[in-house]
């Protein structure tokens, strides 16, 4: 639903400002302001979302609790808001599991998948929905005039749906289950949505396709505001999907500009980082590929990997070892600000996760996402538009920039590869979506392909469909290629940076 403003986004958008003004009046209780918020966000004596207006203040306060990265409760619960609110008012807070969070009261209980006839039946003589059903579970009701399931028999094939001639037929799935690429989502005691957290890889998938807003994510707005106030050199690496997600007429430097007048160090693209990593993959693929590994798999996709790593463990060692481009702009700020702090801001819920590993916490402080920072702009009344325009973020390379969208990686690594080793001759598969990115895992490990290098992307269109990106995708994915076309390098190994690589992954 990115590009569409429901009520689900404008009050996702509400919290994190709100979030974030209770960040900047440092004067007001935290722990008393929370409470309020509530009130202020769902105003009145009758519900503006669902028929209990106590129900929507339950949700909001809950909403509110992630988006200060504090735990999720159940109904049953009984503390506060501001339970173990001091929690929150610590900068080097990371986040902590479950990084996705369902808010079971919120939660429709939808049918995890069923078959239903609709009123456009029209009890046709021929009905075929019922000749096909392999379990006889289709009738025809001829005192209604239309067929009818037994939804006891129905194994939910959708063979019925498959050959009804009015499209009568159709099949539900719960929307969260249905994105999710892990099948992580299953039904718990009461018909709620619960994660399988063995399963899950946080890509967020669930939470931008639930119609009920059940979904949520922890945030860590509230510590990125403190630690600029507290002083910190706060440097901002922005991700190559960040173009046109503030609005069309927010270039680059007016959006630098912006960042600045938060109280930001600086502000540094992530495609330089890409460009690093994409220079590293190609050697590693250069080195290893088909004598070590069969085939190799990108890394800069957390979500991707950790899929990868979980459903083919046999085969771990073909993902990537390079670090993501996250991590290598993180540690190239850090090499040249040993005492600052670095934010990724991005499309990306799975870079929260990446972020809480041990091997990266001591290059990435913070994650937010684009919608985040919205809700950061908002409670400072910034208009990103009408800012000056500020210099320009980094000198990345075309295809560097151009790893927001689905095939974008694998062509800076063959760029790279064509540039430095013309006679090699190496073939690409990508997929986008866990669930294509699992058949072609499945297909490499059968052996088909062997010598590939194989570009997996969690989000369906690449980074600009992650679930912190608010505009359409492929308006998003036209925005970053346009700007990518505007580099001054046109592949990843050609850019100032990439001298630095041997440094910054040892």
């Amino acid at each position: 639903m990115r590009g569409v403003e429901t009520r689900i986004q404008e009050i996702r958008h509400r919290i994190f400002t709100e979030v974030a003004r209770m960040a900047y009046h440092t004067e007001w209780p935290i722990d008393k302001r929370i409470e309020e918020l509530p009130y202020k966000i769902i105003p009145g004596e009758v519900g503006n979302f669902r028929n209990d207006v106590f129900l929507e203040r339950a949700i909001v306060g809950e909403r509110l609790r992630l988006a200060m990265g504090l735990p999720c409760r159940t109904a049953a619960e009984h503390a506060p808001l501001s339970d173990n609110i001091e929690a929150a008012d610590k900068p080097e807070t990371y986040y902590t599991p479950p990084l996705i969070n369902v808010i079971k009261f919120a939660c429709n209980a939808c049918h995890e998948k069923r078959v239903y006839i609709t009123e456009g039946c029209q009890g046709c003589l021929a009905h075929p929905c019922v000749e096909v059903c392999p379990k006889a579970a289709v009738s025809l009701d001829r005192m209604a005039g239309r067929s009818h399931i037994d939804q006891d028999k129905c194994i939910k094939c959708g063979r019925c749906a498959q050959v009804c001639s009015y499209n009568a037929i159709i099949i539900q799935e719960r929307p969260c289950a249905a994105a999710c690429g892990m099948d992580a989502i299953h039904s718990d005691a009461n018909g709620k949505a619960d994660i399988d957290y063995e399963k899950c890889v946080s890509c967020g998938m669930c939470l931008v396709n639930c119609p009920f807003g059940a979904i949520a994510d922890k945030s860590q707005i509230f510590q990125v505001i403190r630690a600029i106030q507290s002083g910190e050199r706060v440097y901002a690496a922005v991700a190559p999907a960040f173009v046109g997600q503030f609005g069309p007429k927010v270039t680059p430097g007016k959006l630098r500009a912006a960042m600045k007048s938060l109280g930001f160090a600086d502000v540094f693209e992530v495609a330089i980082g890409a460009d690093l990593c994409a220079t590293q993959e190609a050697e590693d693929f250069v080195k290893e590929v088909p004598e070590k590994l069969p085939f190799m798999a990108t890394s800069c996709c957390p979500a991707w990997s950790m899929m990868a790593k979980k459903l083919f463990p046999d085969h771990a060692n073909c993902i990537s070892m390079a670090l993501t481009p996250m991590t290598l702009c993180a540690r190239l700020i850090k090499s040249q600000h040993a005492n600052g702090k670095v934010v990724f801001i991005g499309p990306c819920a799975a870079k929260k996760l990446e972020a809480m590993r041990t091997t990266v916490r001591s290059d990435v402080d913070f994650v937010l996402t684009f919608e985040e920072m919205t809700g950061i702009f908002a409670a400072k009344h910034i208009d990103l538009e009408s800012l000056p325009e500020e210099e320009g973020v980094n000198d990345a390379s075309t295809d560097g920039r151009n790893f927001a969208v689905s095939g974008g990686v694998a062509k800076a690594v063959v760029d790279v590869l064509k540039e430095k080793y013309p006679d090699r001759e190496v073939n690409v598969m990508n997929a986008e979506g866990l669930r294509e990115c699992r058949k072609m895992l499945m297909a490499a490990k059968a052996g088909k392909y062997n010598g590939y290098l194989l570009e997996g992307m969690a989000c369906p269109g690449g980074c600009v469909a992650g679930a912190g990106t608010m505009q359409p995708i492929q308006k998003s994915a036209a925005a970053v290629s346009l700007y990518a076309n505007k580099a001054k390098h046109r592949t990843s190994n050609e850019t100032e940076y990439v001298k630095e690589l041997d440094k910054l992954v040892e």
